[in-house]
């Protein structure tokens, strides 16, 4: 836990020991600033500061959206910042802040393993260095709430950059032709988008928390304006947001008119293939059925022949005297009443 005294000349370290002196105060612009909700800070708000349990526990907790409480002697906001983690997946960085009326207590929430810790401290921490440098005098708790609160939204904003950069490349590859994979280019699309729309709501949640906090009466005239600027600063972090959403849905929907047209494509070259194996395999039959038809016609004569041709010794027909041409007459009679029935069926 930081303890620091924010004077006309700059800012000083002061020891946790010292803070019931310096809220007795009311000249004194405190901040505290808590990395991590451990138990002893915690008991330090619950103790020292006299916060509501709920708002401690909100601290101690990881919270899923933005949200504002306003308590008769401060207001308690929870907001988010994103940080890139891998395979486009968004962490959320909380920051819960209570703002006094001569302190501001940030309060960093529960940190993703997988995340830096010095990526949680880089709102607190650019702000610590202006006023290091000189470059910031907060006057009041909503001076330094503000610049902390703006920081946030600048760096809302470098992450719909980079975010955006991605966006172009990738619309650049689908212009180009140079996608590869589709499974995996179609990935890197909606992984672009998930980015982009983990920030809007963030920045639309933000946005509303800080409209309702317009309307407590318990702010003064000052702290209103503040109040109202970052309002709008997250409206203008929101309105980026989906502008690049929707330019990326853009580049999306185009691609997937290129998948469509390239499957179109594949399926009237398979459907031609199709109709090109199917009249081969109909003039296969055709050919078939002559080749049968003719073996049939061949067939008639070869059975009556065979049969003629065995020679028994109690055959009539050998010692008749029209026998050979009948038999003869049998195998033209046959061989043409069958020609004249595979012709009639379009076989020959």
């Amino acid at each position: 836990m930081d303890v620091r005294l924010i004077t006309e000349d700059g800012i000083e370290q002061r020891p946790a020991a010292d803070l019931p002196a310096l809220l007795a105060d009311d000249t004194a612009l405190i901040w505290v600033d808590v990395p991590s909700c451990d138990p002893t800070a915690a008991k330090v708000l619950r103790d020292v500061f006299k916060f509501h349990p709920m708002a401690v526990a909100d601290c101690v907790e990881r919270n899923r959206v933005p949200k504002v409480h306003a308590y008769p002697d401060h207001v308690f906001v929870v907001l988010h910042a994103p940080e890139r983690g891998s395979r486009g997946h968004v962490h959320y960085l909380e920051l819960d802040q209570f703002v006094g009326e001569n302190y501001l207590v940030t309060v960093h929430g529960p940190l993703n393993p997988a995340v830096e810790p010095q990526a949680a401290l880089r709102e607190t921490g650019a702000v610590l260095a202006r006023i290091e440098s000189g470059r910031l005098r907060p006057r009041t708790p909503f001076d330094l709430s503000h610049a902390i609160a703006s920081a946030l939204t600048r760096n809302q904003e470098a992450y719909i950059e980079t975010v955006t950069t991605d966006v172009w490349q990738l619309e650049q590859r689908v212009t180009g032709g140079n996608v590869g994979e589709p499974e995996e280019f179609l990935n890197e699309l909606f992984r672009a988008r998930h980015g982009l729309l983990a920030v809007r709501t963030m920045s639309a949640l933000s946005s509303a928390i800080y409209g309702r906090m317009a309307a407590f009466t318990g702010i003064s005239e000052d702290g209103h304006q503040r109040v109202a600027d970052i309002a709008d600063r997250f409206e203008r972090v929101r309105s980026l947001a989906d502008g690049e959403r929707e330019y990326l849905q853009g580049v999306i929907e185009f691609y997937q008119t290129i998948l469509v047209i390239k499957a179109a494509l594949v399926g009237q070259a398979q459907n031609e293939e199709v109709k090109r194996l199917t009249e081969a395999s109909y003039a296969q039959n055709e050919e078939v059925k002559k080749i049968s038809a003719w073996a049939a016609i061949l067939f008639a004569p070869a059975l009556v022949g065979t049969v003629y041709g065995m020679n028994f010794e109690h055959m009539p027909e050998t010692k008749w005297l029209l026998g050979y041409p009948a038999a003869l007459a049998v195998m033209f009679i046959a061989s043409f009443v069958l020609y004249r029935v595979f012709k009639r069926r379009g076989w020959l």
